[in-house]
């Protein structure tokens, strides 16, 4: 094995404990939220579509994303991946935020709407937990050059974080009238 390989196997394992507590803190963060409200005397009601907002950019961004990987344009992929991964960042801190300092909008919907609303919202809620972690450590392969396993796993994690980047303005719009 070359230097260079065991270099970036010990950059990626080093990574890799970030990605992990990174991910404990941000479900820890998640769980707390619903239970905690802190009054900052600040209305952050403008939020929730900004949440949306970033997650259809995200959307947009990881389509860009594959396109350019399936072109062969790794310079804008990795471009791509990296802005998705701020706009993710961000909505992930304003997500905490609202959350932490506003008292939860239940829906209102009645029959078949009302199903298809909490389908989607648990469908994304777990995947978005679930996620996190591993977008993380798909992007530790890339960064630290393990193209072939970053590949691998990208391949699924692509899929899921696109779904849940989709579903959340899908639920935000679904719950938008009891806001």
């Amino acid at each position: 094995m070359s230097t260079e390989l065991q270099s970036n196997i010990q950059l990626e394992k080093r990574l890799n404990l970030v990605a992990y507590v990174v991910s404990f803190v941000v479900l820890l963060l998640v769980g707390l939220m619903r239970r905690y409200k802190f009054d900052l005397g600040i209305d952050f009601s403008f939020l929730p579509p900004f949440h949306a907002s970033l997650n259809a950019l995200t959307a947009l961004i990881l389509v860009a994303a594959l396109y350019f990987i399936k072109n062969k344009r790794i310079e804008a992929h990795r471009k791509a991946i990296y802005t998705a991964m701020g706009t993710s960042g961000l909505f992930l801190l304003s997500y905490v935020l609202y959350h932490f300092t506003t008292p939860e909008t239940r829906f209102g919907g009645e029959g078949a709407i009302r199903t298809v609303y909490f389908v989607l919202l648990i469908t994304h809620v777990f995947l978005a937990a679930a996620i996190l972690p591993f977008i993380l450590l798909t992007f530790n392969r890339a960064y630290t050059g393990q193209f072939d396993r970053h590949k691998r796993m990208a391949r699924w994690v692509y899929w899921v974080w696109l779904y849940v980047a989709i579903t959340g303005p899908i639920c935000y719009l679904m719950l938008k009238p009891y806001y």
